[in-house]
C-alpha cells in the first residue's frame, strides 16, 4: 500500500513537472514571439557592428551602401575598403572640437547604451503631461550632476534644446526680454566665435553684439547697463577657468559649462549661478545628438527660453531625449570620467612634452586645482592647447602650422592675436597621433631646439 502511493505521488509529480514545463516553454515562445521585432532590430545593428574597419573607421545603419551592405567610413587619413591604409602627407586636423576620443568608451559600452526606437515611439509632439519634456530624463540630469559635484540643480527650473548651441541663442532672447533695447552682448576675449556669430545672425531689434567685455569694465565704453555677457568656464579655446568681468543691477550673465566636466578640468565646486548651460556632446560625446539643457533659476527667463524652444522647435526630439536618457543611465556607474580623464590628460602631457622642447611655440598654463569629484590635487586636461608663436615674424602662427601639415584655429577668430592657434585634442587618437607627429617634425627642426 505504501509502494502504491509512493508510486502515485511520483506519478503526480512526473505531471506537474512536464504541466510546468509545458508552461514555460510556451511562455518562452510567446516572448520569443512578441520580442521578434526587437530581435531583428538588433540583429541588424550587430552585423554592421561587426563589420572590420581596421581600427580606423566605423560602419553606419544609415551609411553608404555597396552591394547590399554598409561600408566602412574611415577616419581621416585613412582609406581602404577597411581603413587600413594610411594615406601619404595627410594633414593633421586639429581644428574641430569633434569629441571622437570618447568613441573607444561606447564601443566597449555598446550593450548598456544601445536604444532600440521601435516605429510607434512617441509620435505624439508632447508628452503625456503635455509637456516637451521628460521627466525621468530631467530627473537623471538633476542625478548626474548631484554626482559630478559641478552644478547645484535645486530651486532650478531645466530647458532642453538642440545641443547647447540652441540654449546660447534662446538664452539671449530671454534674458532681453525685460532689458532696455538694444541690450549690448558681450564676452572677454579670446571667447568661443558662436557668441559673436549667432547674435549677429538673428539680427533681433532687442540686442546686438559689442565684442570683448574687457572693454566695458576698463570704462572705454559709456556704461555698463543694458549688458549680458557670455562666460565659458572653462573658457574656449584656454581651458582656463573663468568668472563674468561685469556686475551690476542691469547686468545678466550667461555661464556656458560645456567643459565643466571632471573629464576637462578640476571641479573646486558646484556652479551656483543664475543661467548655467551645458550639453552631452563634450560630457559623452554624442555631439550628433545635438542634446543640451539649461539650468534657470528666474521662473521667467525659463519660461522665455522655453517659449523659444517651443516656437523654434516644437519641442526637443523625442527620440533624442529617449537616446539621452540611456546614456546618461549608461554613465551613472562613473567609469568614463575616469576614461575620459586618463585619455585627456595622456594627450596633455604628451603634447606638454613635445612643446617644451620648442623654443619657438608655447602653450597654456593651467594651474593645478583640488576636484572634488577626484576628491584630490590633479592636473591640466583641457580639450584644447592655446598653442602661441613667439617669433616676432611668425605673426600669422596658422600658417606656419599649415606649412607643416597641421591645421588649427587661428587665434583671430576668438577676437584674439594670430599669433595663437586653437589645437583640439578632443578629435580620435588617429588624429592626435598625426598631430604629435606633425608637431613633433616641426619642433625638431628649429635651430637649438631641445632634443630627447
Amino acid at each position: 500500500m505504501a509502494e502504491s502511493n509512493q508510486n502515485r505521488y511520483r506519478l503526480l509529480c512526473f505531471i506537474v513537472s512536464v504541466a510546468m514545463n509545458i508552461f514555460f516553454v510556451a511562455n518562452l515562445c510567446i516572448s520569443r514571439k512578441a520580442l521578434s521585432w526587437s530581435a531583428r532590430a538588433a540583429a541588424e545593428v550587430e552585423a554592421v557592428a561587426s563589420i572590420s574597419c581596421s581600427g580606423h573607421g566605423r560602419a553606419f545603419l544609415d551609411g553608404l551602401i555597396e552591394n547590399g551592405k554598409p561600408v566602412c567610413e574611415c577616419n581621416a587619413c585613412y582609406g581602404g575598403p577597411d581603413c587600413s591604409q594610411l594615406l601619404p602627407n595627410c594633414v593633421a586636423d586639429a581644428d574641430s572640437g569633434d569629441p571622437l576620443f570618447l568613441e573607444p568608451f561606447w564601443m566597449k559600452n555598446s550593450g548598456r547604451s544601445t536604444v532600440v526606437i521601435p516605429g510607434w515611439h512617441r509620435m505624439s509632439y508632447d508628452y503625456s503631461d503635455n509637456s516637451y519634456i521628460s521627466q525621468e530624463l530631467e530627473k537623471n540630469i538633476r542625478r548626474l550632476h548631484a554626482i559630478t559635484k559641478n552644478a547645484v540643480t535645486d530651486g532650478r527650473y531645466i530647458v532642453f534644446g538642440a545641443g547647447s548651441t540652441q540654449l546660447l541663442n534662446a538664452a539671449v532672447y530671454a534674458l532681453s526680454m525685460n532689458m532696455s533695447s538694444p541690450v549690448k552682448v558681450v564676452a572677454e576675449k579670446p571667447f568661443y566665435p558662436v557668441y559673436r556669430e549667432q547674435t549677429e545672425f538673428f539680427k533681433a531689434k532687442q540686442f546686438e553684439f559689442h565684442g570683448d567685455a574687457s572693454l566695458l569694465r576698463n570704462g572705454t565704453s559709456n556704461t555698463v547697463e543694458n549688458v549680458i555677457e557670455f562666460v565659458a568656464s572653462p573658457n574656449n579655446p584656454d581651458g582656463n577657468l573663468k568668472k563674468a568681468v561685469l556686475e551690476g543691477p542691469s547686468v545678466k550673465t550667461i555661464h556656458d559649462y560645456a567643459y565643466y566636466w571632471p573629464h576637462y578640468t578640476a571641479i573646486p565646486a558646484p556652479a551656483d549661478e543664475d543661467l548655467m548651460i551645458f550639453t552631452m556632446s563634450k560630457l559623452t560625446g554624442h555631439a550628433g545628438s545635438r542634446f543640451g539643457w539649461a539650468l534657470v533659476k528666474d521662473k521667467q527667463v525659463y519660461e522665455n527660453m522655453i517659449q523659444y524652444i517651443q516656437i523654434a522647435e516644437m519641442g526637443t526630439s523625442k527620440d533624442t531625449q529617449l537616446r539621452a536618457l540611456q546614456i546618461l543611465k549608461a554613465i551613472h556607474g562613473q567609469k568614463i570620467f575616469h576614461f575620459a580623464y586618463k585619455t585627456m590628460i595622456d594627450k596633455w602631457e604628451k603634447l606638454s612634452e613635445i612643446v617644451s622642447r620648442s623654443n619657438r611655440f608655447t602653450i597654456q598654463e593651467i594651474p593645478p586645482l583640488f576636484c572634488n569629484f577626484f576628491e584630490e590635487v590633479r592636473g591640466p586636461s583641457p580639450a584644447y592647447a592655446w598653442l602661441k608663436c613667439e617669433r616676432e615674424e611668425d605673426s600669422n602662427c596658422s600658417a606656419v602650422l599649415r606649412a607643416a601639415k597641421i591645421i588649427g584655429r587661428e587665434g583671430s577668430l576668438f577676437e584674439s592675436d594670430d599669433r595663437y592657434v586653437r589645437l583640439s585634442l578632443l578629435r580620435s587618437q588617429d588624429d592626435f597621433d598625426l598631430l604629435l607627429r606633425r608637431l613633433n617634425d616641426l619642433i625638431s627642426k628649429e635651430k637649438g631646439a631641445q632634443t630627447i
